[in-house]
């Protein structure tokens, strides 16, 4: 135990965040009970080292410690959950069902997803909006924000008479912006310290906003206008990606065709409104390379929901001059088996962050190259998962906090020019009274 948390109190320790965006992990002490907000893999991490080794120095995470009561989950991005699976002995792991249903559908589909274990907690606390738990000394109060990921959550933390809020990922300008609206009017009471994200801060201006998401889905309809086949390169865990290029396809009288991976991940989400099987202008293809994966896995019964949806190569190939694709990489071999003149007239657009086309080694850039030998280019169509500097500001503005310290981003040094002199800068690794 830190000297610190031996006076009482609350008691917090950033481990990871504080000067990058992504890998964050937050440490919370309180009558010798500890809780972790998050446990994230960097966006930089390096492929070649064992990501065991990027563990924070966290007692409990490689060796069992009753005092490390939980990991409480603010969303499904693997920069806030990709450390979980790596840790030597399983902590709890509380988080939104939705998330819990999202990443369990996923973990077939991506390497390195949560351990076996995080299936196993659907009777411990779960995060729903605005409705408190209690976790030992730690009463955690949810509040469901908009985010590129689905079910995330700021978190409201009261213990030892003190309270953190930790804003997780927000923004105001994706198909859930009510909700940032709402935090504004009914912002967390009386807040000692709030951790912020700044991921915008070195990518807009002051009065620079990013597109809204209703915005993306013209930009869509303008583009599917044209004829050809179309790849679309999302996540298919942005659900409000996926919900617009389905709108946008539907609009301009195309079939968006969607993979095994983000069925299941819609599927996931629980809710009725979200594009599924069976729906208009909607069609499920299963590629080469997931077809290989379930041979292997013997997961034949992920197939099964499917089976009345299903088109093949042959199917693809007529609807192809009409259809959108969910695309990613691993589908260009899908795309070269298709007839000879789909290439010619084929468009692929990257609707995901643009720095994965800036890093040489990486998928995107390698995409590109790919695309680039079939004469095809990449166009860009995007807005932020983060909030704008306006936004920031207004949210700061509404909760007030005694201390603001900057988070997940990599220009905390400027956030007090932005936002007042409540900003607190705090180093990784460094303890600190709430």
């Amino acid at each position: 135990m830190n000297t610190l948390a031996a006076a009482g109190g609350l008691r917090a320790c950033v481990h990871r965040g504080t000067r990058e965006i992504g890998g964050t992990c937050v440490e919370l002490e309180c009558a010798s009970a500890r809780l972790l907000l998050d446990l994230g893999l960097p966006l930089d991490a390096d492929p070649a080292l064992d990501p065991a080794s990027l563990l924070p120095a966290v007692p409990g995470l490689n060796k069992a410690d009753q005092s490390l009561y939980a990991i409480v989950l603010s969303h499904s991005h693997a920069d806030h959950w990709g450390l979980i699976p790596h840790a030597g002995s399983p902590v709890r792991v509380v988080a939104g069902a939705a998330t819990r249903r999202i990443l369990r559908a996923a973990a077939p589909f991506v390497p390195r997803s949560i351990p076996a274990q995080f299936g196993e907690l659907d009777d411990g606390p779960t995060l729903a909006d605005r409705v408190p738990i209690t976790i030992g000394p730690f009463r955690i109060t949810p509040y469901l924000v908009d985010h590129s990921a689905y079910d995330a959550y700021a978190l409201l933390i009261e213990a030892g008479g003190r309270r953190l809020f930790y804003s997780g990922d927000l923004r105001a300008h994706g198909r859930k912006g009510a909700l940032f609206e709402r935090l504004l009017r009914e912002p967390p009471p009386a807040v000692d310290a709030m951790l912020m994200e700044g991921s915008s801060l070195g990518r807009l201006m002051p009065g620079q906003s990013f597109p809204t998401e209703g915005e993306i889905e013209e930009r869509f309809v303008e583009r599917l206008r044209d004829p050809g086949f179309v790849g679309v390169c999302a996540s298919a865990q942005n659900i409000d990606r996926v919900v617009s290029l389905y709108r946008a396809a539907k609009r301009t009288g195309r079939t968006l065709v969607l993979d095994l991976y983000a069925l299941e991940v819609l599927r996931a989400t629980g809710n009725p409104n979200i594009p599924a099987p069976g729906w208009p202008n909607l069609a499920v293809y299963v590629p080469q390379y997931q077809r290989r994966q379930i041979a292997r896995s013997e997961r034949f019964d992920l197939l099964a929901p499917y089976k009345p949806y299903r088109i093949y190569p042959e199917g693809l190939s007529e609807l192809a001059p009409r259809a959108v694709m969910l695309f990613r990489p691993a589908m260009l071999r899908d795309v070269d088996a298709l007839s000879s003149d789909v290439w010619p007239t084929t468009r692929v657009i990257w609707s995901q962050w643009e720095g994965y086309l800036k890093d040489e080694t990486g998928s995107g850039a390698k995409l590109r190259a790919e695309l680039a030998s079939r004469g095809v280019g990449l166009e860009v169509i995007h807005t932020s998962g983060h909030a704008s500097i306006d936004d920031l500001k207004r949210l700061v503005e509404a909760v007030q906090p005694r201390a603001l310290v900057p988070v997940h981003t990599f220009a905390g040094d400027r956030f007090t020019e932005h936002f007042g002199p409540s900003v607190t800068r705090r180093a990784d690794g460094e303890w600190w009274p709430v």
